[in-house]
This record gives structure tokens, C-alpha cells and sequence, in this order.
């Protein structure tokens, strides 16, 4: 009966009656949208502009550069402002710069300079943003809900990204590239626009906190945000374990960096397929990723959360390192290769869900956007070496060799974290 219960507490059903909650996965949904649709013009632009893997590499990796360089320092920022007004600003900020693409491209000034900058914008202003996504959601969910919420979160966002996919080449043929990122923009904007209906969570803690509220700002006024980034790091130290699956994270991420640099050029060249092929993989790993996402919703709370990131991992690198199969067949390449993408995407979310979940169960909710950003960097700081290394090797090897040898290398640190009773017991 008891495990009965639990499950219960963390099925779907519940999280409908949380309206702030609700308010902020709508607007999760319409930027998911948006990104989708995005990804598949935007990936085949950069491809057209560049038409060199090394470059492609090069552009991925600068994309996580702001986030290496200012997201210890928009961690402890975040954690002093209201999260909801931090939303507001970068949602709608992101929507100007992907604006002003879609405007230069749509003149035919779009320079390869230009993706640069303002990927580098787009970046920086996202370092504002996860931070304050990271501490807005302990606040609008109880601690009891939080692995159904977040799987909650990413079986719908996925499920919006399907639909963008889905619609993605039918909207790149009537309205063109350019308008097809303009509509990210737009969503991007109306995101923001959601995000100000809702009832800020930040009102009601300073409600219940009462006269114990109104001490903390002078304690938070003798701290600069140097000081807090020490707190954050100390917290960590603190926490072997968190660092453990933080470090372990940051491999996955770095393994991963093939899939992300190299999709345009395996589909065209590996797999002799279009844009459309694109969107079939994508709207693969997406259903694998919602599939992913309500199991863990429904029957994630009767598993350890050790098992769960290591049955992902496991599971992860199979459909990683399968993937150099459909380039060989005489035949059924994009079913194959769609099928080794769903695989990919259940795994990811199997495993990625409960890390998060650990994260802000661990995390007081004044530190998380600090705590947040720490984890961040050190899980993305390999990923532009990768990228760079990706480009690199491009030039000397097939996706399919290194979507092998990475599948291979991601199950390595399974067997460490196994013997690890430490970890066993999360």
C-alpha cells in the first residue's frame, strides 16, 4: 500500500492541479516548440553558409563559451533577483537576437561572422536563464513531486519539439528558412509573455518566511558574488557525490559531441538523405524521449536513482554505438538509424531525469542557481574541446566510426560508479 501511495504522489495527474506550475511548462512548450523548428533550418543554414565540419564544430563549441566564462558569476546573480523577471528579460532578449538572424538572412547579408556573435548573445543570455529555470521549479512543485515534475516537463517539451519537427519541412517550403526562424523567435516572445501571467512562487515564500525573511537580505547584502561562488563550490565539496555524477555527466556530454556536430553530415553523406532525414532522426529520439519521460513519471519512483542513471547509460551507449549499422545496410538506413535514435533519446531521459531530480532534492532553494550554474560548467566544459576534436577528426574518419567509439567509450565509467556504494544508495 505504501508503495502504492508513493507512485501515486508522483503520477501526472497531480501536477495538473498546480496552476504556477502549469503556467511555466506552457511556456516551456511553445520555446520547445519553437527550438525544434528552428533546429532544422538553422543546422541546414549554418551547413550551407560554412559547407566545412571543422567550422560546424567550431560554431558548436562556441556555443557553450558564455556558459564556461559567466555562469559561475549568473548563478549567484540569478540566486539575488526575482526569477520570474530574469525569465521575462531573457526570453524576450533571446527572441530579438534570433530575429535579427532570420532579418539578415532574409536580405542575404547573413555572414559567418554574424553566427558567431550572435550565438554568443543567445549563449550568454541563456546562462541567465537555466539558473533561474533550475530555482523556479523546487519553488512551484513540493519536494515529493519533483522526478514526476521533471519528467512531467520533458515528456512535454519533447512532445512539443515532435510537433515542430513534424511541421518543420512543411513550414521551411511555404515560408522559407528565414521565416522559419522567425517563427522561434516568435515563440521565444510569447514565451515571455506566458511567463508574466504567472504568480511569481518568490511572493508566497517571502509570505510564509514572515520577519525571518527580512534578516536573510542583510546577511545576502555583506556577501559579494565572489563569496557566493566559494559558498556554492564549498557546498559541492561537501557533497562527494554530487561531484561524482556532475564529473560523470560531463563525460556523457563530451561522448555525445559527434552526435550533435555531425548530424547534417551523417544524414547527408552516411545515409543519403536531405533535410527530411534530419527530421526522421529528430522526431525519433523525441519519441524515445517522451516514451522516456512518462515511464519515469509513472514507475521511476519505485527504482533508485543510481539505477536509473546507470540503466540509461548502459542503454545510451548501445543505441550510441548502433548507430554505425544503418550506413552498412543495402537497405531500411533511415528506419534503422530512427529506431537506434529513439533508443538514444528513452536513454537519455532515463538517465538525465533523476540526476537533475538528485540536483535540486539536495540543493537549499536559496543556493540552487549558484549550486545550478557549478553543475552547469563543470558538466559542459568538455564539450567544446569535443566539438573542436569532432570538426578535427571529421576530416579523417565517418560519423558512424566515432558514433561507434564513443557508444563504445560512454559504458566505461559504468563499471566505477557500480562498485561505488555511495552512489548505489542514491
Amino acid at each position: 500500500m505504501e508503495n502504492a501511495a508513493v507512485v501515486e504522489k508522483q503520477g501526472f495527474r497531480q501536477l495538473i492541479k498546480i496552476r504556477p506550475y502549469m503556467f511555466y511548462m506552457l511556456a516551456q512548450t511553445i520555446s520547445r516548440f519553437g527550438d525544434s523548428v528552428d533546429s532544422i533550418a538553422y543546422s541546414w543554414m549554418v551547413y550551407a553558409l560554412t559547407g566545412s565540419e571543422l567550422l560546424m564544430g567550431s560554431l558548436f563549441a562556441f556555443n557553450f563559451l558564455p556558459g564556461l566564462i559567466f555562469s559561475l558569476f549568473t548563478g549567484a546573480l540569478v540566486d539575488r533577483w526575482p526569477k520570474k523577471a530574469v525569465l521575462i528579460l531573457t526570453y524576450a532578449g533571446r527572441g530579438l537576437f534570433v530575429s535579427l538572424t532570420a532579418l539578415l538572412y532574409a536580405i542575404g547579408q547573413l555572414q559567418v561572422w554574424h553566427l558567431f556573435v550572435i550565438t554568443f548573445l543567445n549563449s550568454t543570455l541563456e546562462c541567465f536563464s537555466r539558473p533561474a529555470e533550475m530555482s523556479l521549479v523546487p519553488r512551484l512543485l513540493p519536494k515529493d513531486k519533483l522526478l514526476a515534475g521533471n519528467s512531467f516537463s520533458s515528456s512535454l517539451s519533447k512532445t512539443s519539439e515532435l510537433i515542430g519537427l513534424s511541421v518543420a519541412g512543411a513550414l521551411i517550403a511555404l515560408i522559407g528558412i528565414a521565416g522559419t526562424i522567425a517563427v522561434d523567435a516568435a515563440t521565444f516572445i510569447l514565451s515571455a509573455a506566458v511567463i508574466g501571467f504567472m504568480r511569481n512562487p518568490e511572493e508566497g515564500e517571502r509570505m510564509e518566511k514572515g520577519n525571518d525573511f527580512k534578516e536573510k537580505p542583510d546577511v545576502i547584502r555583506k556577501k559579494n558574488v565572489f563569496g557566493d561562488m566559494l559558498e556554492a563550490m564549498a557546498f559541492i565539496r561537501k557533497h562527494p557525490l554530487l561531484f561524482t555524477t556532475t564529473l560523470f555527466s560531463a563525460f556523457i556530454n563530451f561522448c555525445l559531441t559527434p552526435i550533435n556536430v555531425l548530424q547534417p553530415v551523417y544524414v547527408k553523406e552516411s545515409l543519403g538523405a536531405g533535410a527530411g532525414g534530419m527530421s526522421i532522426l529528430g522526431t525519433a529520439m523525441l519519441i524515445g524521449m517522451i516514451a522516456g519521460g512518462l515511464w519515469i513519471g509513472n514507475y521511476g519512483g519505485r527504482f533508485r536513482k543510481s539505477t536509473l542513471i546507470l540503466s540509461g547509460t548502459l542503454m545510451l551507449g548501445a543505441g550510441y554505438g548502433s548507430l554505425y549499422l544503418p550506413a552498412m545496410l543495402p537497405g531500411l538506413q533511415m528506419e534503422t538509424a530512427g529506431l537506434c535514435m529513439s533508443v538514444i533519446g528513452f536513454a537519455v531521459t532515463l538517465a538525465g531525469t533523476p540526476l537533475s531530480t538528485y540536483v535540486m532534492e539536495v540543493t537549499p532553494r536559496e543556493m540552487l542557481g549558484r549550486i545550478g550554474s557549478v553543475v552547469a560548467v563543470l558538466c559542459t566544459a568538455a564539450i567544446p574541446l569535443g566539438s573542436v576534436i569532432t570538426g578535427w577528426v571529421a576530416k579523417y574518419s565517418t560519423p558512424q566510426t566515432l558514433y561507434l567509439w564513443m557508444g563504445v567509450l560512454m559504458v566505461i565509467p559504468v563499471a566505477f560508479l557500480f562498485r561505488k556504494k555511495s552512489f548505489r544508495a542514491v
